[in-house]
């Protein structure tokens, strides 16, 4: 029991070490789902599990944000230790994209081009074409489909619909995850049935060429 007991604590260490906050200058953008808020933020340290963050905006403890990263991506998460303008942020992420992340601030700390590609579950593929998406309030917009995967696409398009709401576009439901210069990136949403495996769905656009 006692081996037992050094083992699980050993592991406790090691995980803490492992996710260690490192110092970063990193720009952001910050979204507050329940008031549909959102803001620049900057991010001044970061690990595979957190990070603190500085904005004109400081949520309350305990709140769910959104914030997305420039070059590591989009985080969902709940405020911690907020205080005169900072707060901390615990991510809700998988295993899988804590490692990637990782490996991201490694080669950020080394001096290496960011690639928030590595950070996505699937391959993108360039993909030309008109499209549309429907917001929230029923707005259809027009847009130009820039590149298409499993879990999301990227558009070409003057509106920028806040980080978080929920669109539909083609067959396929989504949220809008980022702006970038020409547009926006959006995550496509699965609804997954009960103790059932969800197997991947082909997005349909209706892209028009």
């Amino acid at each position: 029991m006692a081996a037992d007991k050094e083992e699980l604590v050993a592991k406790a260490r090691a995980e803490r070490r492992r996710y260690k906050r490192v110092p970063v200058a990193l720009s952001g953008r910050l979204f507050l789902p329940a008031e549909n808020r959102e803001a620049h933020c900057k991010v001044v340290d970061m690990s595979p599990g957190g990070a603190r963050i500085t904005a004109d905006i400081i949520p309350q403890q305990g709140v769910q944000v959104v914030v997305y990263i420039d070059g590591f991506g989009r985080f969902e998460g709940a405020v911690a230790r907020p205080d005169d303008g900072a707060f901390g942020i615990q991510f809700n992420c998988s295993q899988h994209k804590r490692e990637r992340v990782a490996e991201q601030l490694t080669l950020y700390l080394n001096g290496g081009n960011l690639d928030e590609s590595s950070l996505r579950r699937h391959d993108r593929a360039p993909t030309k074409g008109l499209a549309r998406f429907t917001r929230a309030n029923g707005e259809i917009v027009n847009c130009e489909v820039l590149d298409l995967s499993l879990s999301g696409v990227s558009l070409a398009t003057e509106a920028r619909p806040p980080i978080g709401e929920f669109v539909l576009i083609g067959q396929m439901a989504g949220r809008v995850a980022r702006h970038h210069e020409t547009g926006i990136g959006i995550e496509f949403v699965v609804q997954e049935k009960a103790h059932a495996t969800p197997e991947p769905v082909k997005p349909k656009l209706f892209v028009a060429r």
